[in-house]
């Protein structure tokens, strides 16, 4: 009996972080779960501004799309690294802006500096002041996305009393 109780108690202990991250993700505003070419950008970022003002957190903009690989491998990797995504929902309202053919967001995206490539992130403060122009491909270590990489980013951009 107590055997069994350690297995099932090591098994709850290793499926936690797992059922956190799912519980995260599905309470998360539209505009932070995909690309949306329909989705109004400027409406979406004053949700999420009113979002990280109310929590104390700052916005993350992460502009890509559907077309875009290396956006679904970013995807892949924060979903398979659950101490990542608990992290990026803890410190950032994430914001996605679709970026397309049939909807580049020009108007949105004139605020911004030039993306090198995307995905492409960009930190804003909870006023929408922009701190930080990112290219995702800094967070790569051997041709992929790094756990290390992208805590080094949170711990810069953790809110301290904004």
């Amino acid at each position: 009996m107590r055997f069994f109780l350690q297995k099932t108690l090591l098994l709850l202990f290793l499926l936690a972080p797992n059922v956190y991250a799912s519980q995260l993700t599905s309470n998360l505003p539209a505009y932070s779960q995909r690309y949306d070419e329909t989705r109004n950008p400027n409406a979406d970022g004053r949700s999420a501004l009113k979002l990280a003002k109310e929590t104390g957190r700052k916005v993350l903009i992460e502009v890509g799309g559907d077309w875009c690989r290396w956006c679904h491998v970013l995807d892949k990797f924060i979903k398979d690294h659950p101490a990542v995504e608990k992290r990026l929902h803890e410190t950032f309202v994430l914001l996605k802006v679709n970026i397309s053919d049939e909807n580049d967001n020009a108007e949105f995206m004139s605020a911004f500096p030039p993306a090198q490539g995307y995905p492409h992130m960009y930190v804003t403060d909870s006023s929408g002041n922009i701190l930080h122009s990112q290219d995702t491909a800094e967070f790569r270590e051997n041709k992929q996305y790094s756990e290390r990489l992208f805590m080094v980013f949170f711990d810069r951009w953790q809110n301290k009393n904004e």
